[in-house]
């Protein structure tokens, strides 16, 4: 009978990386560039962009939306991944931490695919719901203020498309969300949305302990 999960050691994930990963260079130098700032740890693991890539082609997706780009990695995966006509709406606050994802974007040649809103997400998620959005994404990647989670998560599966894909990022935050003693607001949040969408019968779920947790979850 399976364990379920096993313990990756460094030896292990050293080999997972050997024989999976597939980061290509200009991916590979965003990556070391972002690790030198002071809030580096928040970029995602080459893997779990990889995986991001994966879902994209196998989903087919040509509209995808994301919450919180920082320097970009994410949606560069993503954008790499989409068809020619395929297009992604990143929606982030900061001029400085996304000027080096424009220009890792501009030198990849897909940044014609990207369209970046800076502006508090809730409000772009709400603007292109007005506009008409709903029920026209195909994947959606959230990554964010952990206090607004449950906000994007019912506006961002309102603009889903029946039979899309949404992942969200840190849902088991370094493994708080399983220590009844930690309740800070973050960890309260995560916890929160964690249970509500595991009652949430409007969509499929699997929690993955991919990077600090990603759950993906189809819209029904």
């Amino acid at each position: 009978m399976s364990r379920g999960f096993i313990d990756v050691t460094p030896a292990l994930a050293e080999y997972i990386h050997a024989h999976s990963l597939r980061e290509p260079e200009l991916l590979a130098r965003l990556r070391a560039e972002t690790a030198k700032l002071p809030m580096g740890g928040m970029q995602i693991s080459p893997v779990q962009g990889q995986l991001m890539a994966l879902l994209t082609r196998l989903t087919g997706a040509r509209r995808c939306l994301e919450v919180g780009t920082f320097t970009g990695y994410s949606a560069l995966c993503v954008a790499l991944a989409l068809p020619g006509d395929g297009r992604i709406v990143c929606c982030d606050v900061s001029e400085e931490w996304t000027a080096m994802a424009r220009r890792y974007w501009r030198e990849a040649g897909v940044d014609s695919k990207i369209e970046l809103r800076i502006a508090p997400a809730l409000d772009t998620l709400d603007a292109l719901r007005k506009a008409g959005g709903d029920g026209s994404f195909d994947l959606a990647f959230i990554d964010a203020d952990k206090k607004n989670y449950d906000g994007y998560y019912e506006r961002v599966l309102a603009l889903l498309r029946s039979n899309g894909a949404m992942l969200i990022d840190n849902v088991l935050w370094s493994g708080a969300v399983a220590d009844p003693g930690k309740n800070d607001p973050d960890t309260a949040a995560l916890k929160a949305l964690n249970a509500k969408i595991h009652a949430d019968q409007r969509v499929d779920l699997s929690m993955l302990p991919v990077g600090d947790g990603l759950t993906l979850v189809r819209k029904r």
